[in-house]
C-alpha cells in the first residue's frame, strides 16, 4: 500500500470510530446540543473529490449543518506533540488529530 493510502485508511478509521488519535472541537462545536450529529455526520463525510483531497488522504471535508459550514481537519504530530510528525503513514510515530470546527472559526 502507498504512503497516500495508508494516510487515508488510517484518516478514515479514525474518523470512522474515533480511535487511533485524538479529538479536538472548537468552542463553537463543543457543548453545542447536536454535538453527536454533527460527529456522525464526520464519521459518515464521503464527499471527497479532485479539488477538496487533491493527494487521496481524506484529510479533510467540510458539509452544511444547520445552515452553518461545519469544516473537519487532520493534522499529524509525533508522539509528544512537539512537531509534526516526519511520517503520517506510520502509527508507531503519529498522532492524528481530528479538529472540527465552524468555518468561521478557521
Amino acid at each position: 500500500m502507498d504512503k497516500a493510502a495508508q494516510i487515508r485508511a488510517l484518516n478514515d478509521a479514525f474518523r470512522t470510530q474515533l480511535r487511533g488519535g485524538r479529538l479536538m472541537l472548537t468552542r463553537g462545536i463543543a457543548g453545542r446540543p447536536d454535538t453527536e450529529e454533527i460527529l456522525r455526520k464526520v464519521a459518515t463525510f464521503s464527499e471527497f473529490s479532485e479539488d477538496s483531497d487533491p493527494f487521496g488522504e481524506h484529510d479533510f471535508g467540510a458539509f452544511e449543518h444547520e445552515k452553518e459550514t461545519i469544516l473537519w481537519k487532520f493534522d499529524y504530530y509525533d508522539r509528544t506533540l512537539q512537531a509534526g510528525s516526519e511520517d503520517p503513514s506510520d502509527p508507531n510515530i503519529t498522532t492524528r488529530v481530528l479538529t472540527i470546527m465552524l468555518s468561521a472559526e478557521y
